[in-house]
């Protein structure tokens, strides 16, 4: 079989079949087997994690068969997509309904069971991840059962398989909770990192979509707000990016001028600090506005590894202070920003909002840049201020200290012993994490 590798291209792993099922049946027939057969069966979506996640050594699914939009409830607005069906394609398919997702990351490349088991988030206090949409889903178990859940079908099982990790079945649909399309005012600045700190909550507080990211070395930060109007009702300058403007600013600054950027800094660090205080300056001034979907996600051609942690929200400047002085202390050079975001409390059991608004901080390193050194320091802080760790994202605990960030992991693996009793779903990485 040939190797099959992330996004990043640096998790991989050589299944011992892949399989491509078009119906729900097949998924079932195939889980049926492999239980059977004694080995494990993991489904892969867009490859969008940097952990470990989706490796197997097992019979690999490729979900792109069960996709699509399978049905749409307008007055209720509730619309029903296959599992594999991907972010960037449900914008098309809610369009015709009048409907969008409520909220979203900025990369949309990723399967929607795939964004929903490991936890992807957008930002904006008033809205939680992508899971927190979720009002059923139909997931086949480790029997090959089909089991159909929400909160008034299977409640149990719903309450915890919103963030599942892929240890508890393979999702084959998700029911979104959407709401009525709408469009976004788009404001990027730069401006002086000690005043966007002072304002932090205040800006969480009151505007829709904030985030920013800190170049290291510098003292500079890059803000992003949007603000939500209904179609059509975008104010005066907020005009949508020509596609001079896109292809300029998108594709050739943001990812083909800052991939040659990292490359020229990898082979010299020591110019990381001048080039940042150039980028913090010259990135981002801008003002736009258009469809929800078309602002929230942002093409990503430049590979990189990231780490992301959750924290309550007042803890967040404390975070940044000592991720820079262990930057200085430990003399890195760090030529990707930090992203900060934040995102509404939630009742899912592994969700990292789980009972807490929470503040995001996102490292991250280029793809030929070696990530251990800063990585690890980094984590010391994050797990230090309580954080808990993205689960698609480069951590490096294990079960007995997730057991203490949440209070309802025994609880959801009490579901997983019922649901996948012979591990049929297992690999190296839930080993780790789960009781």
């Amino acid at each position: 079989m040939s190797e099959w590798r992330n996004w990043a291209r640096d998790q991989r792993c050589t299944p011992s079949s892949v399989e491509r099922p078009s119906t729900v049946a097949d998924v079932s027939a195939l889980v049926m087997a492999a239980a059977e057969s004694g080995t494990t069966i993991k489904a892969v979506g867009a490859g969008h994690s940097f952990t470990d996640i989706a490796l197997s050594s097992g019979v690999q699914l490729r979900l792109d068969g069960i996709s699509g939009l399978l049905r749409v409830d307008r007055a209720a607005k509730l619309a029903t997509v296959a599992g594999g069906t991907r972010l960037h394609e449900i914008p098309s398919l809610l369009k015709p309904y009048g409907l969008a997702m409520e909220n979203l990351g900025d990369i949309d490349r990723q399967s929607i069971a795939g964004a929903i088991s490991t936890g992807t988030h957008g930002t904006g206090l008033r809205f939680g991840g992508i899971a927190t949409q979720v009002r059923a889903l139909t997931l086949v178990s480790g029997s090959g059962e089909v089991l159909h859940c929400s909160e008034s079908e299977n409640a149990e099982i719903f309450s915890v398989a919103r963030v599942g990790l892929g240890a508890l079945g393979i999702i084959t649909s998700v029911t979104l909770q959407c709401v009525d399309a709408f469009m976004l005012h788009a404001v990027e600045r730069p401006e002086p990192l000690a005043g966007v700190l002072e304002s932090l909550s205040e800006r969480q507080l009151t505007s829709d979509h904030f985030e920013f990211y800190w170049f290291p070395h510098t003292q500079m930060a890059l803000t992003k707000t949007n603000t939500r109007h209904p179609p059509g009702a975008l104010p005066q300058g907020a005009a949508p990016l020509s596609a001079r403007a896109r292809l300029v600013d998108d594709i050739l600054v943001s990812n083909t001028l800052f991939s040659a950027l990292c490359n020229v800094t990898g082979k010299v660090p020591s110019t990381i600090p001048k080039v940042n205080g150039m980028a913090s300056k010259l990135t981002g001034n801008r003002e736009f506005g258009g469809a929800s979907h078309s602002v929230f996600a942002t093409q990503r051609t430049v590979r990189f590894r990231e780490m992301e942690y959750a924290f309550a929200l007042e803890t967040i400047p404390a975070v940044l202070g000592e991720l820079d002085a262990m930057i200085a202390r430990k003399g890195l050079n760090i030529s990707f920003p930090v992203e900060v975001r934040s995102a509404a409390a939630d009742n899912i059991a592994l969700s990292t909002a789980y009972d807490r608004a929470s503040g995001y901080v996102a490292i991250h390193q280029h793809i030929k840049t070696a990530p251990y050194e800063y990585f690890k320091a980094a984590e010391e802080i994050f797990t230090a201020h309580g954080g808990r760790p993205h689960w698609g994202k480069w951590h490096f605990l294990q079960s007995k200290d997730l057991d203490r960030l949440y209070p309802d992991l025994e609880k959801f693996c009490r579901v997983r012993d019922v649901l996948d009793h012979k591990r049929v779903f297992s690999n190296a990485y839930l080993d780790r994490v789960l009781l």
